[in-house]
């Protein structure tokens, strides 16, 4: 029975599967590119938009404080004037009183000189016309002053109410990204845990295999493992490795939460001989097409297609750049990686 069950797997076509599995795959990754997209720009939105506010809250503190400035400059020109106005004042007030001796003077026993008296008088009449001029001078002056100081107050009032706004609209944003840093950092955390899980059993159900080994956070099959040398079709000795591998992912598609976006990299690599194959015309579409027909068998040992991905990567990261029968051996291989989606 397994025999003729092999006999059908090896005569049945896998052309349709092989697209069908091809195109749900470009699907799913040009709907997750579009949902990347989208986030980053309704991110991108909302961050430009708050930073479109603060550039308006800016340029209003840089008004107001403009203003400012501009109030207290004319308050300086007042000041100066009413100092101005006020030695003149007391310039008259002086003058005003030496006048007066002086007529005192006269008045005493000068009966003969009543035209210098009217003179004195006359201009004792403007120092005192002159003084009242000043006086109301000083009143408006006052006045202006006490309107300036008000419109000050209320240019420093706005001013406070725009830097308390700024240092709100600061604040937001920087909680903003803060949280924003801690929900990434808690998914990767996540991941990292999962991963590490996973490893653990992948370790234990290929246990005593020396060839699959561990390298960094990927593990690492041997072409030869799955693979006859120059072809993309999975073996049938190699299908109990993937099973087993197929039972790891589906549990693991039961634990992890599904807001934590993650999948599993199947990455195909060959070495840096050419190749001489009609099917294949290069190492490149070789190591794609081995890295392919994986992730289709484990969707059809019902792993979910969204949770992989297949990557051909040809001769072009070997593990050993030596040119040697097990350099070569060591760089044709598969490689699963468990990562961020």
């Amino acid at each position: 029975m397994p025999a003729a069950r092999a006999r059908r797997r090896q005569e049945a076509n896998y052309w349709p599967g092989f697209v069908d599995a091809l195109s749900s795959l470009l699907l799913v990754i040009i709907f997750m590119l579009s949902l990347f997209m989208l986030t980053q720009f309704f991110l991108g939105q909302e961050i430009q938009g708050r930073d479109t506010a603060l550039a308006r809250l800016n340029s209003q503190i840089a008004e107001l404080t403009e203003l400012l400035q501009l109030e207290r400059a004319n308050t300086d020109d007042l000041n100066a004037q009413l100092a101005t106005l006020t030695a003149t004042l007391a310039g008259a007030q002086s003058e005003n009183e030496t006048l007066s001796n002086q007529l005192a003077g006269i008045g005493a026993g000068l009966g003969d000189r009543d035209d210098t008296i009217a003179a004195l008088e006359s201009d004792l009449l403007q120092a005192e016309q002159l003084s009242d001029e000043a006086n109301a001078q000083v009143a408006l002056l006052n006045q202006q002053l006490a309107a300036l100081r008000t419109q000050i107050g209320a240019l420093e009032a706005a001013l406070e109410a725009s830097e308390a706004r700024d240092a709100e609209s600061r604040t937001q944003i920087a909680d903003l990204g803060r949280r924003l840093n801690l929900a990434l950092a808690q998914r990767v955390q996540d991941l990292a845990r999962y991963r590490s899980d996973f490893f653990g059993r992948l370790r234990q159900i290929l246990e005593g295999r020396a060839d699959v080994t561990v390298v960094g956070d990927r593990f690492v099959f041997q072409s030869e493992v799955l693979f006859d040398a120059g072809q993309a079709d999975v073996n049938q000795a190699a299908l109990p490795q993937l099973d087993s591998l197929a039972d790891a992912i589906l549990q693991l598609e039961t634990e992890i939460p599904t807001d934590i976006n993650w999948v599993l990299r199947i990455d195909g690599h060959t070495d840096s001989r050419p190749i001489s194959n009609a099917r294949f015309p290069s190492n490149w579409e070789l190591s794609a097409a081995r890295a392919i027909s994986v992730a289709q068998y484990l969707v059809s040992q019902g792993v979910s297609p969204n949770r992989l991905v297949a990557a051909g990567f040809g001769e072009f990261t070997p593990l050993d750049p030596a040119e040697t029968d097990e350099a070569y051996r060591r760089n044709r291989r598969i490689e699963f990686k468990l990562t961020e989606g």
